[in-house]
């Protein structure tokens, strides 16, 4: 493999690297010699998570349970990953989500919102990123390299409805990519890079039954997303992979604070 592209002997701590996104990232960057650091509240989810790419590559898997939001927390692990790592090549953001609280049925209005469950997912997916990003980035900065990739969405780009609180921060999460790739490469060299991805429709288990009925058939809003997606389907966990991949590479070492579509073109087409 081009030197470019090498992610061998790469460490790469992952949050959100449990659910089936992450899990795909994870494997994929242990199947190419790297290291994963997997961050996250659940110590069950994180073992058997970690029993599970251990088994594909031995040792390629390390866990530590943190709050993401916890700035003490976080301050531990990256002292944690500097004792035992030395360096920490990457960063991907994937905590984050949806919450039901959050998300309006089809007959509600935005009345009926629930405000406490919309700052929650406000909270995690813009903090969730925000404060990982802004301790774990000191250690890039020590040793002077590091790419950090954060997790976006069709929702930050245009109205998509019921999910008020997960578009307002997956749209701050683009600016704050924005404004920490420039705070970076001006102050602290231009060897550490912020960008996003921003995916399209991926059927994980937070919004399976948003998309799909329990026979598999695609629900209204499932119909709509393949109606207006060129590809005319969901994407595949694996379809990420790519992207993250160059992103985390030396192949993009020019590349700083973009936000990268990985959506089958939803958002080129205008439904017409």
């Amino acid at each position: 493999m081009s030197e470019l592209l090498s992610l061998k002997n790469k460490n790469y701590a992952l949050s959100g690297g449990t659910g089936t996104l992450g899990g795909s990232i994870a494997e994929y960057l242990i199947r190419n010699g790297a290291k994963v650091l997997l961050l996250g509240r659940s110590v069950d989810k994180l073992k058997s998570k970690q029993s599970e790419l251990n088994d594909i590559v031995a040792d390629s898997t390390h866990i530590f349970k943190v709050d993401v939001m916890n700035e003490e927390e976080l301050l531990a692990v990256k002292n944690e990953i500097k004792r035992q790592f030395n360096h920490l090549d990457g960063l991907v953001n994937l905590a984050g989500g949806n919450i039901p609280g959050a998300t309006l049925k089809p007959d509600q209005t935005i009345r009926d919102i629930a405000m406490g469950d919309t700052q929650k997912v406000v909270d995690i997916n813009l903090f969730g990123t925000v404060t990982p990003t802004v301790i774990l980035s000191e250690l890039m900065v020590e040793q002077g390299y590091g790419s950090i990739i954060n997790i976006s969405s069709m929702a930050a780009k245009q109205s998509i409805s019921r999910v008020l609180g997960y578009s307002m921060a997956k749209a701050a999460v683009d600016i704050f990519t924005k404004w920490m790739a420039n705070e970076l490469a001006s102050k602290h060299g231009d060897r550490i890079r912020v960008n996003a991805i921003a995916p399209g429709f991926f059927i994980g288990n937070q919004n399976r039954r948003l998309l799909t009925n329990e026979d598999g058939s695609f629900t209204k809003r499932g119909n709509s997303i393949i109606k207006n997606t060129p590809m005319g389907r969901f994407g595949d966990a694996s379809e990420l992979n790519g992207m993250v991949h160059y992103l985390l590479s030396d192949a993009s070492s020019f590349v700083t604070g973009s936000i990268f579509d990985v959506d089958g073109g939803f958002s080129s087409f205008s439904g017409v």
